[in-house]
């Protein structure tokens, strides 16, 4: 071995020595305590608010008795789970979840994917902050204030939608009230809600692609639409198998607050889901045994469909999110 060989070795192992200190375990929180101190209050969040109301599942398997509290009340199994599994009500409240929950998933995934690389394709940056900052204002916005909203723009009589309908000579539409029509509704205002925060997060991630490949695929003659399906897609993969991994473990949670607001007893049959079920039957009714066995139920086909996407993302080559 030549002595410039030798020379080289050792720069870069000096090199890999101050990139990658070896830090002993014990003087880990000393070096970083800036780091571990900012960490507290997000910890103390998830233990206070996530962990702690975990010991609440065990009423699920209790008559609960608010005066006897939880200690007290007597056990009873699954009672709880069998009752769940033979109500034709539960069958009913499930179906309507999961197909709202498919719904905005297939309309309210791609969304914001699609608007983040159609404005990244704009150079005009004054046009494209306007237009990033008008579609992602709506995300601001309380249901109650989307509610109120929707409600104006689709009244029967007075809305806006329902006025044009009339001048083309149609019978106005109830949307609200019509159970052809609420699941669109809820659908429909979701995506305008919500599509401004996905597009910022994948616009984020387009910031990150390395300009010189899109130079290297102009140069090789690649159109646009090449340089899309074979740069900006695959750089862009990894964020959206994260994003949709995280989106299945919500695929049971529609929004209480969404369909709270729009409901009412003319849609029920389409519109009642586990959150206005379980806020209905809990809380005003005082089952609370009951409704905690439906969330635990939730809860669990959740952490079921992680996992399995989770693993199969795994399998196809991608990073998840363990």
């Amino acid at each position: 071995m030549s002595n410039d060989t030798i020379l080289e070795t050792t720069k870069q192992t000096n090199f890999e020595k101050k990139v990658n200190p070896k830090v002993k375990p014990k003087n880990v929180f000393l070096k970083y305590w800036d780091l571990y101190l900012l960490m507290i209050p997000g910890i103390l969040f998830f233990i206070i608010y996530k962990y702690v109301p975990m010991w609440g599942i065990v009423i699920a398997f209790q008559d609960y008795s608010v005066f006897a509290g939880i200690q007290g009340s007597e056990w009873v199994g699954f009672k709880h789970f069998e009752r769940m599994f033979q109500s034709e009500e539960f069958y009913r409240i499930f179906s309507n979840t999961l197909l709202i929950s498919l719904y905005k998933l297939f309309w309210g995934f791609p969304a914001p994917i699609i608007v983040a690389l159609m404005l990244n394709e704009l150079r005009n940056m004054m046009y494209k902050r306007t237009v990033q900052t008008i579609i992602y204002m709506p995300h601001f916005l309380s249901w109650v204030i989307v509610g109120g909203i929707m409600m104006n723009l689709l009244g029967p009589s007075t809305g806006i939608v329902n006025t044009f309908i009339q001048f083309l000579g149609f019978e106005p539409i109830y949307f609200i009230a019509d159970d052809s029509w609420f699941r669109t509704v809820l659908v429909t205002s979701d995506l305008w809600k919500s599509v401004g925060w996905g597009t910022i997060l994948y616009l984020a991630a387009l910031a990150g692609i390395n300009p010189q490949l899109y130079e290297a695929a102009t140069v090789d003659g690649a159109s646009k639409w090449q340089q899309t399906w074979h740069i900006t897609l695959p750089s862009l993969l990894p964020t959206i198998v994260i994003l949709f991994i995280l989106q299945m473990g919500n695929i049971l949670e529609v929004g209480f607050e969404q369909v709270f607001i729009l409901l009412n007893p003319l849609v029920y049959n389409v519109g009642d889901v586990f959150e206005t079920y379980v806020y209905r039957v809990g809380v005003t009714q005082g089952q609370f045994s009951y409704t905690t066995a439906v969330g635990l139920f939730k809860s669990v086909i959740a952490l079921i469909l992680v996992v399995a996407a989770n693993k199969i993302a795994k399998k196809l080559g991608q990073n998840g999110i363990w």
